[in-house]
């Protein structure tokens, strides 16, 4: 086993030879770190052991936020009003409610209100969001069936 100590001037990294000894400690170490749970520690010094999904749950949702991803957590029998779930959904409220009304989506009524679970919901938008991808493939494949799809117009501003 190698190491990289230092790179070159074409940035090409210098093996540095390990050894023996020293790669078995290395591997004792990597062991370690395996088979170690994850812990959170408070402000006062306690700590709490994280199971490996919850650890796991909290890497990927640090990651996604320091990418400057937005991240909204659902409990799966969560409620949502009709205003929520279009917001959700990146359509108008009326339109959400003539989803309803159809039958695309499941919902209950508390009082004379509509609630849709987030379950619901979520299920509706990856059913949308497939159907979606279909469409655009299909397209994009009977454009290249025609061998349209990387051809440019000839002239872009003819249509205004």
């Amino acid at each position: 086993m190698t190491a990289t100590k230092e790179m070159t001037k074409a940035n090409t990294p210098v093996p540095v030879p390990v050894s023996p000894s020293d790669q078995q400690d290395i591997n004792e170490l990597y062991q370690k770190l395996q088979r170690a749970s994850a812990k959170l520690v408070g402000p006062d010094g306690k700590t709490q052991v994280l199971p490996n999904n919850v650890y796991s749950f909290l890497c990927q949702l640090l990651a996604d936020l320091t990418a400057g991803s937005s991240v909204t957590i659902l409990q799966n029998n969560a409620l949502l009003t009709t205003m929520e779930a279009s917001k959700m959904l990146g359509m108008s409220r009326q339109f959400f409610v003539n989803l309803l009304t159809k039958g695309e989506i499941p919902f209950i009524k508390v009082g004379t209100h509509r609630r849709i679970y987030a379950r619901d919901l979520l299920a509706y938008k990856a059913k949308r969001d497939a159907a979606r991808r279909k469409m655009l493939d299909d397209l994009a494949r009977a454009e290249h069936d025609e061998g349209i799809y990387d051809k440019m117009p000839d002239d872009p501003n003819a249509r205004q």
